[in-house]
């Protein structure tokens, strides 16, 4: 089985466990959630990876980084929403504070994937 480049990029196999990592948590969250805070949670994350991979498929690196800075912008959401999960009740303290610290090394995974493109 061929190997694409997105998947040997340790950006998104990050982003890919932290996928995982979400999708087990908010099994947890009220199930009046479901189509609230969780669906926005889980789309959040999978956009991350998506846009990893779409992105390292374009021609040029003004596309790459386009779509770089897309997978930034969802992780950022991804924390806001992480931040709510708390204020409301449905994760832990040492549940946030574990995926945050996940979140944060994607987010700088994806800043110096972006600047060795600008080089």
């Amino acid at each position: 089985m061929h190997v694409f480049y997105f998947e040997k990029l340790l950006v998104w196999q990050n982003a890919r466990s932290v996928t995982k990592d979400i999708y087990i948590v908010t099994r947890n969250y009220p199930n009046d959630e479901k189509f609230g805070l969780v669906s926005q949670l889980r789309r959040a994350v999978s956009s991350v990876t998506a846009n990893v991979a779409e992105g390292m498929s374009r021609a040029t690196n003004k596309d790459r980084l386009h779509m770089l800075n897309i997978a930034y912008s969802s992780a950022i959401e991804v924390i806001n929403f992480l931040i709510l999960s708390l204020d409301l009740g449905f994760i832990s303290e040492e549940e946030y504070r574990v995926l945050r610290q996940k979140i944060e090394l994607i987010t700088n995974q994806l800043q110096s994937l972006g600047n060795k493109l600008r080089e």
